[in-house]
């Protein structure tokens, strides 16, 4: 007889940003760190702007309003980085020098 095992996905509690890094502390007692260069819109961010993140949910995404940028820890624990294109986030600088 087989049994079933269901996994629960890590939740986000807190996050922090560096001048380097993203850190997330998850609820499962896991921390997890990324590279900041990962997210460029977070790198050029102000860090006022970096430090006002929200929790989606039960904490299964992370999105900071300022900058326009959603993570989710799915894509986080994957190692996957921001998909954004060069031309998008060109836009994007551009608009914020305007």
């Amino acid at each position: 007889m087989s049994s079933l095992v269901v996994e629960r996905d890590a939740n986000a509690v807190s996050v922090s940003v560096s001048g380097e890094r993203i850190t997330v502390e998850l609820d499962d007692g896991r921390s997890l760190s990324v590279p900041l260069e990962w997210y460029p819109r977070l790198l050029h961010a102000t860090t006022a702007e970096r430090d006002h993140w929200e929790l989606w949910g039960n904490g299964y995404a992370i999105e900071w309003p300022g900058v326009d940028e959603h993570i989710s820890i799915e894509g986080l624990l994957a190692g996957r980085r921001s998909g954004e294109s060069q031309t998008s986030l060109g836009r994007w600088l551009a608009s914020r020098n305007s």
